[in-house]
């Protein structure tokens, strides 16, 4: 079997941020089929490489996460002229593997079904449109009417959907009962990252001490409210408390939250430059409790957030601000503590008794591992992922109860 996999935004764990799209086309490769990426890279010129038996292919497309809206389009508008120039190129495969987001990387695929003549299966990472339009980033109401039609459209050509949520597998779902829909949520590599002690060497390396640390390492954008992390350490500070509050990341928030840490005049918060997949084992190997946060809007607790997978393969309690699908598992198996920010003394309370009570952070901790082997190892997200792309050779298609269930 051969398959066009297009990821606009394609990372290796060297290069940092989310990997999922790595590890699912590696896996791909490993049990025989050929992958070839189409993705992109800032650079002003096409590039070809092989990464771990991956045929992938740059386009010139320039993006940055501090984008304005028409900078944005533009960009995934290029993406897509781009790549239907170059998949005319290449040989005809089997499937297309389309990944949002954007959702405009949708349109490649209609595209392809119409000329070629060959199939695609859409994997959504988040439900998009909606979830700009509640943040607000789109308001017009026409340009909104285009855009959630476009979506349908996207869904009702493709030959399967995969979801990265049950709440995202449920919103399609309720709309487009036709659609086939399968859950694939995002995972953890639980060989990379493992539960470990605190290292006197890392310590030192970041400058941090041995206390009990809250660490958030991922995106700071608008949707991820990151900054509540800052209301939490400002309480911390007020109440003498001797806690360690790290945030490790980039993105388009990121000066906004180092001058409203600088205007709390924090002493216990730190701020360390994004890293690679490596940095983030090494941050949280020194932490106690990841912290997984987003914006308190309805869609965003459909996400399936990269840190939080990362967070429980190695290891860790979990401190989430929003309900949704994360909160119910850490709810269900008791991974940790919600963080209602409004009410930030609550949350330190229960925190105390977690860092002074070494065997109940361990047991949070010793869950997360559990669920990360049991549920959400990248090898069990490409089994899943090998079973709807070519049932007969693989085995059944996987039924999603098990997520629901943990949801």
């Amino acid at each position: 079997m051969r398959i066009i996999y297009i990821h606009q935004y394609f990372l290796t764990p060297e290069e940092g941020g989310a990997t999922r799209s790595y590890h699912l086309a590696k896996g791909l490769v490993k049990a025989g089929i050929q992958v070839e990426m189409i993705t992109s890279h800032g650079k002003p010129h096409y590039d070809f490489k092989m990464i771990a038996g991956i045929k992938v292919h740059y386009l010139p497309v320039r993006y940055q996460q501090n984008f304005g809206f028409v900078k944005r389009i533009w960009a995934f508008l290029a993406f897509i002229r781009l790549a239907k120039k170059h998949i005319a190129k290449l040989p005809r495969p089997d499937y297309f593997y389309i990944t949002s987001t954007p959702l405009t990387t949708g349109w490649i695929g209609m595209w392809a079904k119409k000329k070629f003549a060959v199939p695609y299966i859409f994997e959504v990472r988040d439900l998009w449109p909606e979830a700009p339009v509640q943040v607000g980033a789109i308001k017009n109401q026409i340009l909104k009417k285009i855009l959630f039609h476009f979506e349908g459209k996207i869904y009702n050509q493709a030959l399967k959907i995969v979801a990265l949520s049950p709440g995202i597998a449920n919103s399609i779902r309720q709309r487009f009962p036709e659609a086939k829909i399968y859950l694939v949520p995002n995972f953890a590599d639980t060989s990379f990252f493992i539960p470990e002690k605190k290292s006197p060497s890392i310590l030192q390396k970041y400058g941090l001490a041995s206390k009990f640390t809250l660490t958030y390492a991922g995106a700071i954008g608008k949707v991820n409210a990151v900054n509540d992390i800052l209301i939490l350490a400002h309480e911390a500070q007020i109440r003498n408390l001797d806690f360690q509050f790290l945030v490790m990341g980039k993105g388009s928030y990121a000066d906004n939250l180092l001058q409203e840490a600088q205007d709390l005049n924090l002493k216990n918060f730190r701020f360390i430059p994004f890293g690679n997949k490596e940095k983030v084992r090494e941050i949280l190997s020194v932490s106690d409790m990841a912290f997984v946060s987003f914006a308190h809007l309805p869609v965003l607790g459909t996400n399936s957030p990269n840190k939080f997978f990362d967070a429980l393969a190695a290891g860790k309690a979990i401190l989430v601000n929003h309900k949704g699908w994360v909160y119910d598992l850490v709810k269900q198996y008791d991974l940790g503590l919600y963080f209602n920010p409004s009410k930030p003394g609550k949350t330190l309370e229960k925190l105390v008794e977690l860092a002074e009570n070494p065997n109940a952070l361990k047991a949070c901790q010793l869950h997360s591992r559990d669920l990360a082997e049991k549920f959400f190892s990248s090898e069990i997200a490409v089994q899943r992922l090998l079973g709807i792309m070519d049932p007969e050779k693989f085995g059944k298609e996987f039924s999603d109860e098990v997520y629901i269930l943990t949801a």
